[in-house]
């Protein structure tokens, strides 16, 4: 550095000012009041952190960079920013206008205003989580849902940890641990976030042993596998994805008959926790839950946040000899779910109960949707859009399809219509990226050089909210 470029250098610092004189300003005391003194002093502290950062690098440029943020002013804009930028929570609510129903990343499946009403009820209160009123002792903390679970299901008993991970891993820690597990070869899938079943096998003690072959098991194979040091049979739900072709797996009949006869459990893993018959809106392939309980399976494992639409839960239902020592086992206190959500998945399957699923739970009322309706809502919002937005910017009303997502259904799409946007004014991908980082954020889909909105994601209240980002993200 030279000694002019040191000079000017020493002016600069002396030119920033203090923290006690940025803390008089009328715009900082005002910072101060929303977000409180520690918070304030330390961005001012950061701030003029990076504003020394930016003198000391003396690159092209940089002298003149940081002569503008030295004005009062425009570190007082800053400061307000990064403050605001501090207090944003990382977690918040989202528009989803992807078409994804059971989008992971946007947090799987939202609650059904009932469920929501019991959340804020439980959350502001006490609750008998694990107290019996009626007797005036302790409880078992999953007996508020236990008995809608065997009056859904028709089981004997069920229980409730905080994923369907979790469920799989305590059955086989608790009834087959050091013992002998039968799966198919075309069932040892991957699912999101590296989650394979011979991993969770192998973490909980119990042994694999594969039968058939990728694509082909038969009966036979399952039988010839069973020895005195077998535990249980498994099925495995393939979760995101279909095996097409030369194919060929038993029956969940023949599976359950041949545990029976051999004194051996089945147990199948549904995956998705499927309560409602989605077969009249296409929805064929996906096991329901009660089903795979009166075919004769002992114990069925499935979520809760799929498509049953609840909260994020694994749900353990079948026979009660079964249920009742993984109950016992030590782990399950390690996977136990609180009371927000055993209220809110008490209030989901209330509205299984009182025959309200498809109206009141918002998954299964995305995927009714008609496309008559579909096509209504597309055409309103993309007349109130047009409104909305400068006359080159060209709104169309397409077909397209929806997806559940969430790892089900892979092979299911449903017929909806999306709104199209084409824009001389602002690519796609552009018009995405400012939407993600509006405020609320809203993701939507970019295909073929257009941004597409999917209207059966998006709850009506949102539409005008998502009209006005929008305009702004094609400004």
């Amino acid at each position: 550095m030279t000694d002019t470029n040191e000079q000017d250098a020493q002016d600069l610092f002396r030119r920033i000012p203090k923290v006690d004189q940025l803390l008089l300003r009328p715009a900082v005391a005002e910072c101060i009041a929303f977000a409180g003194r520690e918070l304030v002093v330390a961005e001012i502290q950061r701030l003029l952190g990076g504003l020394r950062d930016a003198i000391r690098a003396q690159v092209a440029g940089t002298r003149a960079a940081a002569t503008d943020l030295l004005d009062a002013e425009r570190l007082e804009r800053a400061l307000a920013d990064n403050v605001r930028d501090r207090l944003t929570p990382v977690l918040r609510p989202v528009i989803n206008a992807t078409g994804v129903v059971l989008h992971t990343n946007l947090g799987r499946a939202p609650l059904s205003d009932t469920a929501l009403g019991s959340l804020s009820a439980l959350s502001r209160q006490y609750a008998n989580l694990e107290y019996d009123i009626s007797e005036g002792c302790r409880s078992q903390r999953d007996r508020s849902v236990q008995s809608l679970l065997q009056e859904t299901l028709g089981c004997e008993a069920a229980t409730v940890v905080n994923n369907n991970a979790a469920a799989v891993f305590l059955i086989l820690d608790t009834l087959a641990r050091g013992k002998e597990v039968v799966v198919s070869r075309g069932e040892l899938v991957e699912i999101g976030g590296s989650f394979r079943v011979p991993d969770i096998m192998a973490r909980s003690g119990a042994i694999l042993r594969e039968v058939g072959t990728t694509n082909k098991t038969h009966l036979g194979d399952y039988e010839a596998a069973i020895t005195p040091d077998t535990a249980l049979l498994l099925r495995v739900h393939p979760s995101n994805f279909k095996m097409r072709g030369f194919t060929t797996r038993p029956g969940l009949g023949e599976l359950a008959e041949l545990a029976r006869r051999r004194g051996v459990p089945l147990v199948e893993d549904i995956g998705s926790g499927c309560l409602a018959d989605l077969r009249p809106y296409g929805i064929a392939d996906e096991p329901m839950v009660r089903e795979s309980l009166d075919a004769g399976v002992a114990l069925v494992s499935f979520s809760g946040d799929k498509l049953l639409g609840g909260p994020q839960a694994g749900v353990i239902a079948g026979e009660e000899k079964l249920v009742a020592p993984i109950r016992r086992n030590p782990l399950m206190r390690t996977y136990r779910v609180d009371k927000l959500v055993y209220g809110a998945l008490q209030a989901t399957l209330d509205s299984y109960r009182r025959g309200r699923a498809l109206a009141e739970v918002p998954v299964l009322r995305m995927i009714s949707m008609t496309k008559g309706e579909l096509a209504r809502r597309a055409r309103g919002f993309a007349r109130r859009l047009r409104a909305a937005l400068p006359e080159d910017v060209r709104v169309r009303v397409i077909d397209g399809d929806s997806v559940i997502g969430g790892g089900s259904c892979p092979d299911c799409f449903l017929p909806t219509k999306l709104v199209a946007l084409e824009s001389g004014r602002a690519r796609p991908a552009a018009v995405e990226a400012r939407l993600r980082s509006g405020e609320p954020p809203a993701v939507i889909r970019v295909e073929e050089d257009r941004a597409l909105i999917d209207l059966r994601t998006v709850f009506p209240e949102q539409e005008a909210v998502l009209v006005k980002a929008l305009a702004r993200a094609v400004e």
